[in-house]
């Protein structure tokens, strides 16, 4: 990284966090297991990173085509065993939210931006400037991909959650939203030992990914409503 990065310390779960040039970079201590919906690195997959980068509205106008852009930008950076994620919002606005409990723990990091809020169900079509909510949960315990399914839904309800407690209105219809057009969340997990089939709310790991996410969302829904205040 050039000398202007900035880098969290490696926490016990095996995850650092690094700013650098407008990337947002989580990269991990040996590959980990990932279950999201991105653009680039999406699916069931093993990865080394999960990689925000941050891009003007400019950058993505048509006909530029957003996955072929980030792969450039991610081969670039040599990040190619990366998870991408697109933001417009600045990376250095991240929210981490760490909760262990019963020898497990998750951490969340999300970037909150509300310019295109929309609730589920809205009618289909451009709605407002671009903005998005990215989220990554990882768990230090592994899981098995009905676990990892189940998580992305337990995070995806507590970042809806968040929004929805927050009064953030549809840019299309004006009812409550509970997220934006774009968003992503993405599950990571450790590898090895006996997985986890089940991550639903009786569980521990529910508890754990649903705690982190709704914490790092509101947290950043927050920010950004006082940024944007009138």
């Amino acid at each position: 990284m050039d000398p202007v990065s900035a880098a969290t310390p490696l926490a016990p779960d095996g995850m650092s966090v690094t700013l650098s040039d407008r990337w947002l970079v989580a990269s991990f201590s040996a590959p980990v297991r990932a279950c999201s919906w991105a653009i680039v690195g999406g699916g069931f997959t093993e990865i080394d990173n999960v990689a925000w980068c941050e891009v003007s509205d400019a950058d993505l106008r048509p006909p530029v085509d957003a996955r072929g852009f980030l792969v450039e930008r991610l081969r670039a950076r040599r990040l190619s065993r990366a998870i991408g994620l697109l933001t417009s919002r600045s990376v250095m606005t991240y929210s981490d939210a760490v909760v262990a409990a019963q020898g497990a723990q998750a951490r969340c990091i999300a970037t909150v931006g509300l310019g295109n809020a929309l609730r589920a169900g809205d009618p289909a079509g451009v709605a407002g400037r671009i903005g998005t909510i990215n989220v990554l949960v990882h768990l230090d315990v592994p899981l098995t991909n009905e676990g990892l399914l189940e998580a992305s839904a337990i995070a995806t309800e507590a970042k809806a959650a968040a929004v929805l407690e927050a009064g953030v209105l549809s840019r299309r219809t004006g009812r409550a939203a509970t997220g934006t057009g774009t968003d992503c969340t993405v599950i990571t997990c450790a590898t090895g030992r006996t997985p986890a089939s089940y991550a639903g709310k009786h569980t521990n790991v529910g508890f754990l990914v649903g705690s982190a996410a709704e914490r790092a969302v509101s947290d950043g829904v927050t920010r950004w409503l006082e940024g944007h205040a009138r």
